[in-house]
């Protein structure tokens, strides 16, 4: 009886606390991938460049700040056009992905990520990455069906009770 209570509880903070498998970055990746563009920018092949930019996107998406995501997306959308390969073309888009589902922007994140399904079906990474934002789509529809309701029940009942008291 309480294993399955604990598992009760388990799924209700899951799904309030969205838990995704997709991993954090922190602040200490984010500046040595920082200087390491910077290095990468003082005399290093286009290739190398171009890695130290994909490793810094990379953290800067899976960042747990906000103002980190957007850059990280901004820096990705301007690289986009800029893909050699369909393969790095895929690891960006991917990338955009993420950091559209850590912002919030669900819808803009499964279009993207269903553009890296079309390039590799079977890439696990972005099965996962579906499979966290069709979860996030359906946990915020039953959030906003329940204030919904919650609100019609609450005006429903401020009408019944003013109704009540003029008779």
């Amino acid at each position: 009886m309480e294993a399955k209570i604990g598992q009760f509880l388990e799924s209700i903070g899951t799904f309030f606390g969205g838990g995704d498998q997709i991993p954090w970055c922190d602040r200490d990746v984010i500046a040595g991938c920082e200087r390491e563009v910077a290095d990468a920018a003082k005399g290093s092949s286009e290739d190398q460049k171009s890695e130290s930019i994909m490793r810094l996107s990379w953290a800067l998406v899976h960042s747990r700040q906000a103002e980190d995501v957007q850059r990280g997306i901004a820096m990705l959308e301007a690289s986009l056009a800029n893909s050699s390969s369909p393969l790095q073309q895929r690891e960006k888009i991917y990338l955009l992905a993420v950091g559209y589902y850590r912002t919030g922007e669900f819808s803009r994140s499964r279009q993207l990520v269903e553009q890296c399904l079309e390039i590799a079906p079977d890439w696990r990474q972005a099965l996962v990455l579906k499979k966290a934002v069709e979860e996030r789509i359906a946990k915020d529809g039953v959030i906003g069906i329940g204030i919904t309701a919650t609100a019609l029940g609450l005006v429903a009942g401020g009408i019944a009770a003013a109704l009540t008291r003029r008779h």
